[in-house]
């Protein structure tokens, strides 16, 4: 009989985005009898109810945030190292900034065969201080060293952290997708739109749409700033298409005030979470994802494989997915401007949106199948 590998996945937040995504994707996908599977999760959320539902035992450290707090992240460093002595496992698997870096430390003290952090993008690409971005980046390159081996998810992110000294230590393995089985367009409007005010006829307009964490690194706040420059130049706002944003999270409030300040009440809706909701977006006909800092999304992945003609900002590994003008429109991270005038020539170029769509289906059905990242995956597993 196989003796099986124990291994320990670990990631700061519960709640579900790309860095809990992978880590669903990659633990839910180990044959059970060559590995023996546990998750750590900084933080409660929704990641720990998709695992128990699937079988993957959990482990909650609890009180982990994304930001420092000394104290705080003291006692989550000693609680690190007391789970890794009574779990003992041959492999921790180390995901997010903060878990990355906490966890390299007190897998190296506890002497763990095999460390790998994945890189799912970088902190210091954040809205910062200069003296914040070098700490943090400092940060990541200790908890590179620390680390057997760091995966990085797009050639930019490890571009933006290699060195001479750690460059051996990085290899890229891309986000990459299942087949989705996406419900049609009819249908799931229909869905979408019972969250939606009933005394608008919305079914029939056109509809642009983002699948997105509610934080300000999404840069969201600038595709509502492109919708209220496309009303403010249009006679009749009523053929204007309307915006989807689907997700929740910490900006919420600050998004509807800028609505409610640019009174697109009527035009622009936050939907709020729904499950699986990469199965609806054939509602969408255009969508958009407009982050100020990204590393390898997989909204955008998704949207490809809807086939749906792609409008997202020119950041991180998005390049590494869409080809500008060939199977997606790529714009500068915080230009409303840009994004309307893109918008517009969109709705005024119909089979070139319908050419993207077809382009970009390819290229993710292609290149970005799950099979290939989890058997890269594996090798550094094994």
């Amino acid at each position: 009989m196989i003796d099986r590998k124990k291994i320990l996945y670990c990631i700061t937040k519960g709640n579900w985005g790309g860095a809990q995504r992978y880590v669903y994707d990659l633990a839910t996908s180990l044959p059970k009898d060559l590995y023996e599977v546990s998750v750590l999760i900084g933080a409660d959320g929704q990641l720990i109810n998709k695992l128990q539902t699937r079988g993957i035992k959990t482990i909650l450290l609890g009180n982990l945030s994304r930001d420092i707090h000394i104290f705080q992240d003291l006692i989550a460093f000693f609680k690190l190292l007391k789970i890794f002595q009574k779990e003992k496992p041959d492999i921790v698997h180390l995901n997010s900034s903060k878990m990355g870096f906490l966890g390299a430390l007190a897998a190296r003290f506890v002497g763990i065969p095999k460390i790998i952090f994945t890189g799912h993008g970088w902190a210091f690409n954040e809205g910062r201080s200069q003296i914040q971005k070098k700490f943090i980046y400092f940060l990541h390159l200790i908890t590179v060293t620390l680390a057997h081996k760091t995966i990085a998810v797009s050639e930019q992110t490890k571009n933006q952290i290699k060195n001479k000294h750690n460059d051996s230590k990085i290899i890229v393995i891309r986000n990459c997708i299942d087949k989705i089985d996406f419900i049609d367009k009819e249908k799931a409007r229909e869905i979408i739109l019972k969250k939606m005010p009933p005394d608008l006829d919305l079914k029939k307009r056109f509809w642009l749409g983002t699948i997105s964490e509610l934080h300000k690194n999404k840069g969201l706040k600038y595709i509502i700033e492109a919708i209220h420059e496309l009303e403010a130049e249009s006679d009749d706002p009523s053929t204007l298409p309307i915006l989807i944003i689907i997700g929740d999270g910490e900006i919420r409030e600050k998004l509807q005030e800028r609505i409610d300040r640019y009174d697109l009440q009527n035009t622009v809706f936050l939907v709020g979470r729904i499950d699986d909701a990469q199965k609806y977006l054939k509602a969408f006909d255009i969508f958009t994802l407009t982050s100020i800092t990204e590393a390898l999304p997989y909204a955008l992945l998704e949207a490809g494989q809807a086939g749906l003609p792609i409008i997202a900002t020119n950041v991180g590994g998005i390049p590494e997915i869409i080809d500008d003008m060939k199977n997606g429109i790529l714009v500068r991270p915080k230009e409303p401007e840009e994004i309307q005038k893109i918008i517009t020539f969109l709705l005024k170029n119909p089979e070139k949106m319908t050419l993207l769509g077809k382009n970009i289906q390819e290229k993710v059905l292609l290149e970005f199948n799950k099979e290939i990242m989890f058997k890269k995956t594996l090798m550094m597993y094994n």
